[in-house]
Parts: structure tokens; C-alpha cells; sequence
């Protein structure tokens, strides 16, 4: 098989247990995981876009909608929720030669083909420097731990919410790394990863039913729907 420059991986599960069939529920009228795949064949910087999953309802709705996407179907030992995503990870590209992957989800309807295309140009242009990429939202929120601890600012210091440091979420939008990586590290993130902020409102995660109903109405506003 022919090896790659760029990778995208879009893993999904066919059952989901706080949003049930969220990944081919509609969404703003179109099954949620058509959102993000399409954004991705729309990325020029993309060689091949990968679906892995155990739903047959997203194998078929693939081979219609998306005929270029390559679709690999998860094996039974691999199915279960509990299973970690990097052994998920590493079972699809070890069938999938290329040189860097891009993992995102069906849950990120938000995100743009502009950020998307921008984030790997940067990771290109500062690789080797930095191994990894991940993409993250700026906070400017005081945190405190379970012990009733400031965790990123001195509870004796009252300084205004937006003059505090910024504190980085993980929003697990998209991630880019070499297998290499995933192998030694069992992880998607490297030794030296770069942090690529995103606007909010593409950092939209569909986790639970009020993700869903929130992300589809900004879907919908932004979009003049």
C-alpha cells in the first residue's frame, strides 16, 4: 500500500452510551459524522481519510456518501467502550502506511476545513522542533482542585477573570502524530507537542445530550440555518 503523507482518522463506535447513535443522529439535516468527514475530503493537505468502525449503519452511509473514504471495520476484540483509544489507534494505522495522522471525531461538527488546513501547515513548518500536535482552548477561568485548592491563580489576589494567566483545556478536537509516537508512547501526544489554540466556537465537543442540542444551535446560527 502506498505510504502516505497525511492521514486522517475518524474513529466511531456504533452504539454510544450518554447520547444513543449520536454519531449518525441528525444533526442541522445531516447524519452528525457527514459533518466532519466532509470537512476533512476538503482538506487538501489530507492524502486519504480513514473511518474505523463496528457500526454497519456508518459502513453503508460511507459507501454512498463518501466512496473515497476509506472504511475498516473494527474487530470484535476492539469494540467495547472500556477499550482504549490508542489501541483502537494503533490497530487502524498499522493498515494504513503514512508518515504523520490526524485523528479527530464525528463529535467536532464545528470544526473548519481553514483550521484544520492552518494547524497542519503549522505542525509542518515546525516539525522536527515539536513531534505532535493537539489542539486546545484558551481559559481564562479560575480552577480549583477537590480540595477546595486554586489551582492557576492566588485566591488572595482578586485579579479580574481575564487578567489571570491562561490555563489550556485539551478539547480533543484533532491530534497529529507519528506512529512512532503512538508505539513508544502509547499515546497521541509526544515528548515536545505543540498546543494549536482554537476559536470556541469550533472547540464544540458533543460528550452528552445538552453538547448536542448546543452545538447544533450554533451550527445553526453560524451558519444561517
Amino acid at each position: 500500500m502506498k505510504r502516505n503523507r497525511i492521514t486522517a482518522v475518524v474513529p466511531m463506535r456504533h452504539s454510544s452510551e450518554r447520547v444513543p447513535g449520536k454519531n449518525y443522529r441528525d444533526f442541522a439535516g445531516k447524519p452528525l459524522f457527514h459533518h466532519v468527514v466532509q470537512t476533512l475530503l476538503d482538506c487538501s493537505q489530507i492524502d486519504q481519510v480513514v473511518v474505523d468502525t463496528d457500526s454497519p449503519i456508518v459502513i453503508d452511509q460511507c459507501a454512498k456518501s463518501f466512496p473515497t473514504v476509506l472504511v475498516l471495520e473494527r474487530p470484535e476484540n476492539l469494540r467495547d467502550g472500556s477499550i482504549p483509544m490508542n489501541d483502537v489507534l494503533l490497530n487502524t494505522i498499522n493498515q494504513v502506511p503514512s508518515e504523520f495522522y490526524l485523528q479527530t471525531h464525528s463529535t467536532n461538527p464545528l470544526l473548519s476545513t481553514k483550521t484544520l488546513s492552518e494547524a497542519i501547515a503549522k505542525f509542518l513548518e515546525l516539525y522536527p522542533l515539536y513531534d505532535s500536535l493537539f489542539s486546545v482552548t484558551r481559559r481564562h477561568v479560575r480552577f480549583w482542585d477537590s480540595l477546595a485548592r486554586p489551582i492557576n491563580h492566588n485566591s488572595n489576589i482578586l485579579l479580574r477573570t481575564q487578567d489571570l494567566p491562561p490555563i489550556f483545556e485539551e478539547n480533543s478536537c484533532f491530534y497529529l502524530f507519528t506512529k512512532a509516537i503512538l508505539e513508544r508512547k502509547h499515546n497521541r501526544i509526544g515528548d515536545r507537542p505543540f498546543m494549536y489554540e482554537l476559536p470556541e466556537a469550533e472547540a464544540q465537543d458533543i460528550d452528552v445530550e445538552l453538547n448536542f442540542i448546543m452545538a447544533e444551535l450554533l451550527f445553526k446560527n453560524l451558519n444561517n440555518l
